[in-house]
């Protein structure tokens, strides 16, 4: 016999052993009836080619009915990936993990690994951390879970050997964001980090799902910058844009500060060209900066709905008209003031304006103000002024008129976002140092922006020295709860503290390439803890989504969430000290909790009374807190659906680069069938209620979808949006229809 031959026989036997203990339910023998046939058909076959051979055939009979094949070949593939990595680091193939010890030794050696963890962690200490490991829990992993974790996660070396397994993945994360612990708990700490990740409990970002551990890349998910109106400023964005976008960042930039085409440079009209070429710009550096070769970089630009360049912004991505204006590459989102919204309703007149020339004739930026009260406030009292002020030029249109465009923009590109500035601002509790003007990549993250200026120029001894005044550039660093494995195994008490340490251990164990973006991520020491799986636990509950009882139990479920991240936070504060944002902002001030109603809560869940005053009294770690992201990779990797979103199918096919893996919703079965339903049969007006009733908690904001027919109507699209607004939701994601083609960011995915 053929020593290939024998491989395989031994192989086989082992394959037989795997799959009859672990699925005795399952017909697992006409799987191997397969496998003994295409051995017949194909003898030349490599152990690992057959194996792929039962896990297409495995796939093959996954469908509604039998979702649980997904398990079948997910166990297959694990066995690859365990010859794999004994093959390539050198210890006995019968065994699924090698010596943990050696694995970090040897990645750091050859510069894969950080040297950090070496010199931080004792060989008793890495000795002892590999005792926790647990193979058992790749069990866990569907097949495109582990798929997904496999290829673009798990460390391989410069060849793109597989050496890292998927528990060892985790393992790295925790030693790098405990890293920085008091070396007396650091270890436990670790642990418990553990405890959370492989029980996929929860998901930490992709930045540090890929980076944490390694020496190349950065951690956090999202940036936003404020772009000045000066050729200067314009310039260095699109430089630290790029810095950001190679790194693996997301990126938002507020565009709202540049002057429009038409206006005045240096006294001489119409000799600016607006804020399209900034855009080609952008577009230019979204494709020519990859990350890593992996995939181009993902940028969303905003711009206020009465800035006088709206028109050509919202034609920019459409595939029609001038390519000269086209920015295909980029998303778009548009700032909407209450007032917007109020004369599209009443179907009144707009007014556009160039931001320049208000700043000259008005000495002010209309962008700087927002209402504080619905239906009255400095914005409205501003802009009325602008409109009636007789040396401003402006231009009037039909506010409906604008809104037709935006939603045909939606229904074509599925964008523009929606951005609704006062709602964001009146809700922001750090409002004593700033303003938000727009928000990231996927509409989530809510913080304080400015722009970086350059103050000076100038020769010293030979060198040129550029002073700056730093502005706020966002970040966040963002984690998420599995809601339909915590939220069921009563596990939230235990997870949110140690998932709130690990965010906050992102901040300092960053090093973000852009300067301002590292002061301003110290100074508000912003995370953004968020969730996935909401529709897995509404089947798992037996709670229909279209239902006042899904809209009572979202209400419910996030102020707990709520209540145990700010408590998490303050805990941390009392032990490492308060963020430097914390003085005078709404958390010390109280009106934090005032003004959503916890203050004056009686007979609720939590004592919301008591956390105020350790808040005020202690302060807290982070100033921004809670955010939900989309989630599209992360949530495949633990199991479950998407963030807050509705499945899409029972069954589906995921295409991937080169290959489509058949997908079912989580846990499905007879009972929970029922509690399925495609996003795109869901009555939106229920989906707006569910966020309307979750956003009351979160101090950010949801990267929230709305799904309809390519047939929808117009007028049933408005009544959506209206709705939108009129429920007090912050910011809408994607308008998803059934003939568009969308991407997710991945950056977020968390």
């Amino acid at each position: 016999m053929m020593e290939t031959e024998v491989q395989t026989s031994n192989w086989k036997t082992s394959i037989q052993k795997l799959l009859g203990e672990r699925f005795p339910e399952m017909d697992i023998e006409s799987l191997l009836q397969h496998g003994e046939k295409v051995l017949e058909q194909k003898p030349w076959l490599s152990d690992e080619e057959w194996v792929h051979q039962l896990i297409l055939e495995a796939l093959a009979y996954l469908d509604e009915n039998e979702p649980n094949w997904t398990y079948v070949a997910s166990a297959l593939y694990l066995e690859i990936l365990y010859k794999q990595a004994s093959i390539n680091r050198g210890y006995d193939s019968n065994q699924k993990y090698g010596a943990f010890i050696d694995l970090v030794t040897h990645l750091t050696n050859i510069g894969i690994y950080h040297p950090g963890l070496l010199d931080t962690y004792s060989k008793q200490e890495i000795s002892e951390l590999a005792k926790e490991i647990d193979p058992e829990k790749d069990a866990m992993f569907t097949y495109i879970g582990l798929r997904t974790l496999a290829d673009r996660y798990i460390a391989k070396d410069y060849q793109g050997e597989v050496f890292e397994l998927p528990q060892e993945r985790f393992m790295i994360i925790c030693m790098t964001l405990m890293k920085n612990e008091p070396k007396q708990k650091r270890v436990s700490l670790v642990k418990e980090a553990y405890w959370a990740l492989s029980n996929l409990y929860m998901t930490v970002a992709t930045p540090t799902l890929s980076n944490a551990g390694k020496s190349y890349g950065q951690l956090s998910s999202c940036f936003i910058d404020t772009v000045d109106d000066s050729l200067q400023g314009i310039f260095d964005s699109n430089t630290d844009i790029a810095n950001l976008s190679k790194n693996g960042g997301g990126i938002g930039v507020y565009l709202g500060k540049i002057r429009s085409r038409g206006s005045a440079i240096k006294g001489f009209n119409g000799a600016s060209s607006g804020v399209l070429p900034w855009m080609k710009q952008l577009n230019n550096t979204a494709v020519s900066v990859d990350q890593l070769g992996q995939r181009k970089g993902a940028i969303c630009v905003y711009l206020d709905i009465w800035h006088k360049d709206i028109s050509s912004f919202l034609d920019a991505k459409l595939n029609n008209g001038d390519e000269r204006y086209r920015t295909h590459d980029l998303f778009t989102g548009i700032c909407l003031p209450d007032l917007f919204m109020e004369q599209v309703q009443a179907r009144e007149n707009w007014y556009l304006f160039d931001p320049h020339e208000v700043r000259r004739v008005m000495g002010y930026s209309l962008e700087d103000y927002y209402d504080e009260e619905k239906g009255s406030g400095s914005f409205r009292q501003k802009y009325w002024e602008c409109v009636a002020h007789p040396d401003l030029t402006k231009e009037e249109v039909p506010a409906i008129d604008i809104m037709k465009r935006v939603l045909k923009s939606q229904l074509e590109t599925g964008g523009p976002f929606m951005f609704y500035r006062d709602e964001v601002n009146r809700h922001n509790p750090n409002s004593h140092l700033g303003m938000v003007y727009s928000s990231n990549l996927c509409t989530e993250i809510t913080q304080n922006q400015s722009p970086t200026i350059v103050t000076e120029q100038q020769t010293v001894d030979g060198a040129i020295v550029i002073n700056k005044q730093p502005g706020d550039f966002v970040v966040c660093n963002l984690s998420s709860i599995h809601l339909g494995r915590a939220v069921t195994e009563e596990v939230l008490e235990r997870l949110i503290p140690i998932q709130v340490r690990m965010l906050d251990n992102v901040i300092d164990l960053n090093t973000i390439p852009v300067l301002q973006a590292q002061i301003t991520n110290q100074k508000y020491r912003a995370i953004g803890l968020g969730t996935f799986g909401w529709h897995h636990l509404l089947a798992l509950k037996k709670i229909k989504w279209e239902s006042d009882e899904a809209v009572e139990y979202a209400d419910k479920l996030y102020e707990k969430i709520a209540f145990l991240t700010i408590k998490s936070s303050m805990e941390l504060a009392s032990e490492k000290g308060a963020c430097a944002a914390f003085a005078g902002s709404d958390w010390e001030n109280g009106r934090y909790f005032d003004q959503k109603g916890y203050s004056a809560k009686q007979d609720t869940q939590v004592d919301w009374a008591k956390l105020k005053e350790q808040v005020q009294e202690v302060g807290v770690r982070n100033s921004y807190l809670m955010a939900v992201a989309p989630n599209s990779s992360t949530s495949l990797i633990a199991g479950s659906t998407a963030s807050i979103d509705p499945i899409f199918q029972k069954f589906y096919s995921e295409e991937k680069k080169d290959y489509k893996i058949p997908v079912t919703a989580p846990d499905l079965d007879a009972e929970t069938t029922w509690y399925y339903k495609s996003a795109y049969f869901v009555d939106q007006h229920w989906s707006i209620q569910q966020n309307a009733a979750r956003q009351k908690h979160i101090d950010q904001s949801v990267s929230f979808n709305m799904y309809v027919p390519n047939t929808v109507q117009a007028k049933e699209l408005l009544a959506l949006h209206m709705d939108a607004w009129k429920s007090g939701l912050k910011t809408t994601y994607y308008l998803r229809s059934t003939s568009s083609d969308l991407i997710d960011c991945e950056s977020c995915s968390s």
